[in-house]
């Protein structure tokens, strides 16, 4: 029997929790069927198929532009520090070079993006494993800086005492960085850490049907954007994050995508391709 409900991911972070909070409380979503998972689980079940529409890296909708359409004015952005992308190492960042840093295997545009500022802006050649391991303290026996995202990343600073607004915060020669933040200064633009991306096939099949949840997420951030307070006393991170700080949490993420969001995609798509040229010239010389 044909599936006629629409199949939507669905990050179970707290920069998504007002929007989906939306859906579960004032949302009749019957012709919706929501799969949970990390961004890089969702982005795998939407380039199988498995998932119509989904909110995902943004770099997965760079390298597989055949098979995606982005829904206009939707996006997890930031203009400066989001908090919940961190690079905690034991040294200072310029002198990472020729280290091991651990990334994080939920990750995927956070994963390229801490690259491209390694790489690109800084000059520093680094080396990298994935990990599923979730404590820093554990991890930097090990390597030398790990990478984390969501609310792991925002878990293990609260649990460092780390929480900072600052670029780099030492704390027993722990450094801790916030992506966003960095990407900001060298490029003065925002970064887009993830888009709604809808499969070209489920545009044919299922056009109705994105158009409702399209208008529905609209709905949805505007009723987020006047109850934060509301929404944050019912929220699953409130056992580790404060009703205010997840407050200030959504206040400094951009949910729009507009021009200047547009440029700061492009702008990461071209460090991306570089850094992919680069390394395929690197396996056909070896």
């Amino acid at each position: 029997m044909k599936d006629t409900k629409l199949k939507v991911g669905r990050i179970p972070y707290a920069n998504f929790f007002p929007v989906f909070y939306y859906f579960d409380k004032e949302c009749k979503h019957t012709d919706y069927k929501f799969i949970k998972g990390a961004p890089s689980k969702l982005n795998k079940m939407l380039r199988e198929g498995k998932l119509d529409i989904s909110p995902s890296s943004s770099i997965e909708f760079l390298r597989n532009k055949d098979k995606y359409l982005i829904l206009p004015w939707f996006s997890v952005s930031s203009a400066g520090p989001i908090y919940s992308i961190r690079l905690f190492s034991k040294l200072p960042l310029h002198k990472l070079g020729g280290k091991e840093i651990a990334l994080s295997s939920d990750s995927e545009t956070s994963n390229v993006l801490l690259k491209i500022i390694l790489k690109e802006f800084l000059s520093l050649k680094c080396r990298f494993r994935s990990t599923n391991r979730r404590s820093v303290k554990s991890i930097l026996s090990t390597f030398s800086a790990v990478l984390h995202i969501g609310d792991t990343a925002m878990i293990e600073a609260k649990k460092l005492s780390a929480v900072s607004n600052q670029l780099s915060t030492p704390n027993s020669e722990l450094f801790i960085y916030d992506l966003g933040e960095l990407w900001f200064k060298y490029t003065g633009l925002p970064f887009v850490f993830a888009l709604w991306i809808v499969r070209k096939q489920a545009v044919a099949e299922k056009k109705e049907l994105i158009m409702k949840l399209s208008n529905d997420l609209i709905k949805a951030r505007r009723y987020a954007g006047k109850k934060f307070p509301l929404i944050a006393k019912e929220a699953p991170q409130k056992k580790w994050l404060t009703e205010k700080e997840l407050v200030d949490y959504w206040k400094i993420i951009s949910y729009d995508f507009t021009e200047k969001h547009l440029e700061g995609l492009r702008l990461f798509e071209k460090y991306s391709l570089k850094m992919k040229d680069t390394a395929s010239r690197k396996v056909r010389k070896n």
